[in-house]
């Protein structure tokens, strides 16, 4: 090959890089062949998409989950949910602006709608819509916590829930239950037998409460269901105090009360106790539990034909046994047990023990042959042994 006819190869290889090259510009700068050449190619984004939770024109949904919107490929420029009446629900938007959740519980049997728009990636506004209805429970169920806020209880104080009506799946609402302690606590959640109108659950710790332990209880009762078309009504929780460790030893065959405080012997009361020879009047032994006090409590028997008002009077069973003045008994205090059941005291002796106790102060009953028993109603907790307790659980 000549001279001449190199470098006529030369130049046509150096043209046809450099069209390659300028095609490639041009297809990058978003022009192609038979462009006119007025400018980039736009990049198309996708639309804002938006979903809803509970999904849209969903009917029986739960009040108490939480509605949230999300949006994908774009952001919110404003959410609102609002329920039949217009009244908008407390809810807070995301700081990426991409989610909107509802902050408060929603009601039962309520119709709700979304409004407010997002703006997608194509610069493209999307308005919200449609909404959503949460279910009609055939009954809605409350449940009563016994302890209120900022409380101080005694060690054996067990935490109850009372419910107005019967609750069939225990199981549901005892998951919705929690108990934090600032000081590690064995418990444990028991189901006792309906009373009072309805179911009942108790929290007790494996051994007596340690004093200065601070109590959470959580009851998120709202929107679960119980079966049979119930469902709470209501959450409710309460933080409150253990107390000193104040523990009552009643021997009845010591003819004494003794209270103990911290450890320590503080006083002892010449007592006398449920008669002896006949079983419906003795004093029940086991670990009986301060639930309520009254400083004049009438107290009536037709079985026994007594209808009288006794003062200082310290409910410890809700059998009808208490700790109370009875100068009637004085004779016998300290030497002999002649009483219905209750431990009587002097009037000056009941009126000091009255002023230390608060509920859930143990009071141990020992030397009797009828034991305290379900029979006796309400708090018969501390009967079971540990095993037999946490058996009385739904889970």
């Amino acid at each position: 090959m000549g001279e001449r006819m190199r470098r006529i190869l030369l130049v046509l290889a150096i043209v046809v890089v450099g069209t390659a090259g300028a095609v490639t510009a041009a297809t990058a700068a978003g022009r192609g062949p038979g462009d006119s050449g007025g400018g980039p190619l736009a990049i198309l984004g996708p639309k804002a998409a938006v979903t809803y939770t509970p999904a849209a024109d969903a009917t029986g949904a739960n009040p108490a989950t939480a509605a949230s919107a999300k949006v994908d490929e774009g952001t919110f420029d404003q959410v609102s949910l609002v329920d039949g009446a217009g009244k908008a629900v407390k809810g807070e938007l995301a700081a990426d602006k991409k989610s909107w959740t509802t902050t408060v519980p929603l009601d039962y049997a309520t119709s709700y709608t979304w409004k407010g728009s997002a703006t997608g990636t194509d610069g493209k506004q999307v308005p919200l819509a449609g909404g959503f209805a949460t279910l009609k429970p055939a009954k809605q169920v409350r449940g009563t916590l016994n302890i209120g806020d900022g409380r101080t209880v005694g060690i054996a104080a067990p935490i109850q829930i009372q419910f107005n009506s019967h609750v069939t799946d225990r199981a549901a609402a005892e998951k919705a239950l929690s108990v934090t302690t600032s000081t590690p606590t064995e418990g444990a959640w028991g189901w006792l037998p309906d009373e009072n109108g309805g179911s009942r659950v108790h929290w007790r710790p494996k051994e007596y409460w340690k004093p200065g332990t601070k109590v959470t209880v959580k009851a998120n009762l709202f929107g679960v269901d119980y079966g049979g078309g119930s469902y709470g009504a209501s959450n409710v929780s309460s933080t409150f105090a253990i107390g000193r460790a104040q523990i009552v030893k009643a021997d009845v065959n010591s003819f004494q009360m003794v209270v103990m405080r911290d450890g320590r012997q503080v006083a002892s009361y010449p007592a006398s106790y449920g008669l002896g020879s006949d079983p419906n009047r003795n004093t029940r032994s086991g670990v009986h539990v301060v639930s309520e006090k009254f400083t004049d409590k009438r107290m009536v028997s037709e079985q026994y034909g007594y209808d009288v008002v006794e003062k200082w009077a310290v409910r410890i069973s809700n059998n009808g046994e208490f700790i109370h003045a009875n100068p009637a008994s004085s004779g016998a205090q300290g030497s002999s047990n002649v009483t219905h059941g209750c431990v009587n005291l002097s009037i000056d002796n009941a009126k000091a023990y009255y002023d230390t106790a608060i509920y859930g102060d143990p009071v141990e009953v020992t030397g009797t042959p009828v034991q305290l028993s379900a029979k006796d109603g309400d708090i018969w907790d501390w009967t079971l042994n540990w095993n037999q307790w946490k058996a009385l659980s739904a889970l």
